[in-house]
């Protein structure tokens, strides 16, 4: 959304009833986000400051794999009143502490993918997310756009950021989704498999908030295509989505939907897995 339509009020949020056709997740992509904060080149990973890495009281979490759903993960199942927001991990760390906060007081909880390079200067944020009831992935080390990088620099993205989360949290994280676009390459996805990680996660809805200036656009954008299962991408650390974030948390709670992460999203009963792999 560029913000040319026509604004929107606070309480004008589209009412865009949830789907319920029944559906395992789907390989569908998003658009490519090519939005500010982006790392020009890219260096050696930048080491946290002294005394940053997280106690060890933090909980470990692993990649899942979710057996007869595709690597690429775009959504989850459309016949359970659940969404996932999942948040780009850069920008204004301020901003994010009040996502986060926002997100927590609606009883929504959420995935956040990371930029390595956010975590090594705001390492704190690692604790941060997990002691909030969220989860946290990898979203490279520096955000650069790994389709113009050779095989091992696009390795090496992927790697260093595992390895700096593994220092924070003791894992490599629960996801991986690559920069600047939710988009994996057939190379991208063998990397992603050699760094550790069954899956990669996209999204079905992009709220272009990178881009956006307006509240309402973010809003409009992603009421209009929310639905059962839906994996949201959103930006932590700008203003237009803090924001937007009461907006969007009241109409998911009016359609009667539950914000949970990307792997409570996907995680079903036993038989259900069973019966979808067919």
């Amino acid at each position: 959304m560029d913000g040319r339509r026509a604004p929107m009020g606070r309480r004008d949020v589209l009412g865009v009833g949830a789907a319920g056709a029944l559906a395992a997740a789907l390989s569908t992509g998003c658009a490519r986000r090519d939005g500010p904060g982006r790392t020009a080149a890219p260096g050696p990973s930048a080491p946290g400051p002294t005394g940053s890495a997280a106690p060890t009281t933090l909980p470990a979490t692993a990649p899942r794999r979710f057996p007869g759903l595709p690597f690429r993960i775009a959504h989850g199942p459309r016949d359970r009143p659940r969404v996932a927001l999942t948040f780009d991990g850069r920008g204004d760390p301020d901003l994010a502490r009040t996502a986060l906060a926002r997100c927590e007081r609606a009883g929504a909880r959420v995935t956040v993918l990371a930029v390595g390079t956010w975590l090594a200067e705001h390492p704190g944020l690692a604790r941060r997310i997990l002691d909030g009831g969220h989860e946290i992935g990898n979203h490279t080390e520096h955000h650069l756009d790994l389709a113009t990088l050779d095989e091992r620099a696009a390795y090496e993205e992927i790697a260093a950021c595992a390895r700096r989360l593994r220092r924070l949290t003791g894992s490599i994280g629960t996801w991986f989704r690559p920069s600047p676009t939710a988009y994996a390459s057939p190379l991208v996805q063998r990397l992603a498999r050699r760094a550790g990680y069954p899956h990669v996660l996209g999204c079905d809805v992009e709220s272009r908030d990178h881009a956006a200036t307006r509240v309402a656009a973010v809003t409009r954008k992603v009421a209009g295509e929310l639905r059962n299962g839906s994996v949201v991408e959103l930006s932590l650390g700008r203003p237009v989505t803090v924001e937007a974030l009461p907006l969007l948390l009241a109409e998911i709670g009016r359609r009667g939907l539950h914000a949970v992460t990307a792997t409570e999203l996907l995680d079903r009963p036993a038989a259900a897995v069973t019966r979808t792999a067919r």
